[in-house]
């Protein structure tokens, strides 16, 4: 997609790591460990003023914020942090060609890192001059990396999908699109909806062609007992605050 942009894309010659699965539990020894050396690999682009273009959103987050939370007096990390940006903030400038989904509703589902630290303003424009009808949904997905893969927390990672994106799947036209940059939110609908999203770059390189894609959701998440076993489908109160 970026080529197609005109630019020329240049991949580290060594493994850049945002290290986000070390902050999220904690380990920021660990982290900063990690990160030092995705500066050292990352900063020599950034002194050229070349830019860093993040895919995932949560990774694209840690090196626009948390970098310099963690190095605060290192002046690699807002070198790196004012370089770095998403897919989208690259290209809403560039004379790109974007298909033509007028008809088409692109259900959308912004990730929390990016709703928080970069905005969706740039996918938006794009998303736009696809003539598609636009739903962007409100809130997180649930998922929100390890923590809804942990034991414990599956009603409550189900309960949050229900907010926005359970919702915004059943009621998708069957033509729709569901467009989910992070792959925590597409883990999340596909595990729980059956439902298969795609990334804004696979939809601009014609990833919606196929007239079976829809982002309806096949079927409902399960409740699951302490033991893991499934209960009953999610739509009835919860014993405990009544929710549903």
């Amino acid at each position: 997609m970026l080529e197609a942009a005109g630019f020329e894309v240049l991949l580290p010659e060594s493994q850049a790591c945002c290290g986000l699965t070390l902050i999220s539990t904690g380990q920021l020894d660990a982290a900063r460990a990690r990160l030092t050396h995705t500066m050292e690999v990352l900063v020599p682009y950034a002194q050229k003023g070349v830019p860093i273009v993040g895919i995932e959103p949560s990774c694209t987050a840690v090196l626009r914020s948390d970098l310099k939370d963690l190095f605060p007096d290192d002046t690699r990390a807002s070198l790196i942090a004012a370089r770095t940006s998403t897919i989208a903030e690259v290209l809403v400038e560039s004379d790109i060609d974007v298909p033509d989904l007028s008809g088409r509703t692109i259900v959308v589902q912004p990730h929390c890192h990016q709703h928080s630290v970069m905005g969706f303003a740039a996918d938006r424009k794009i998303l736009e001059r696809t003539g598609a009808t636009i739903r962007e949904l409100a809130g997180c997905c649930g998922l929100a990396g390890n923590f809804g893969m942990e034991a414990g927390h599956y009603e409550v990672s189900v309960a949050v999908a229900e907010n926005a994106l359970l919702p915004g799947l059943r009621d998708a036209p069957e033509n729709s699109i569901f467009l989910a940059d992070g792959y925590s939110c597409r883990t999340q609908a596909n595990d729980l909806a059956e439902v298969q999203g795609m990334t804004l770059s696979q939809l601009l390189t014609g990833g919606a062609a196929s007239v079976e894609y829809s982002a309806r959701a096949k079927r409902l998440p399960v409740a699951r007992t302490e033991a893991g076993a499934p209960a009953s489908m999610i739509g009835a109160p919860c014993e405990k605050c009544a929710c549903t």
